[in-house]
């Protein structure tokens, strides 16, 4: 059983991920997602309001990112391994929980989301961020 919280992120990536294709607001593809969380509207309150976070920090968490990546731009990673990026680098930034868990969810997502490859790379940039602002 995943805690609320866990399930808040994915929604967040869900999120994140449909206004980028889309090239539209967060919150005009929250009612989309509405459907997808059914009966537990905490889930899609924390969803929609990480997401604003992210949206609204977005150059600063842009930024980290780029810093943390080497040989890598952050326009050419794909959309789910950027965004999932963006939430972790988010929530270490914040201090919204710990920066271990803060990568240990951005993993989580990189394995349902990601292809292959992509919890060991979440996990080196995310280290990366934390280790460079003296989180870890």
């Amino acid at each position: 059983m995943l805690r609320p919280e866990t399930k808040g992120r994915a929604r967040a990536l869900q999120l994140l991920y449909a206004a980028e294709a889309q090239a539209r607001t967060v919150a005009s593809v929250v009612p989309g997602l509405a459907r997808l969380t059914g009966p537990e509207p905490t889930v899609l309150d924390f969803a929609e309001a990480l997401a604003l976070e992210v949206t609204g920090r977005m150059p600063e968490l842009d930024r980290l990112l780029d810093a943390a990546t080497d040989h890598w731009r952050l326009e050419r990673l794909a959309v789910v391994d950027r965004n999932i990026l963006r939430i972790g680098a988010h929530e270490i930034t914040s201090n919204a929980v710990p920066p271990k868990v803060a990568i240990d969810e951005a993993i989580w997502l990189a394995h349902r989301f990601g292809t292959p490859e992509s919890p060991a790379f979440v996990n080196g940039v995310l280290d990366r961020v934390a280790r460079n602002l003296g989180r870890l």
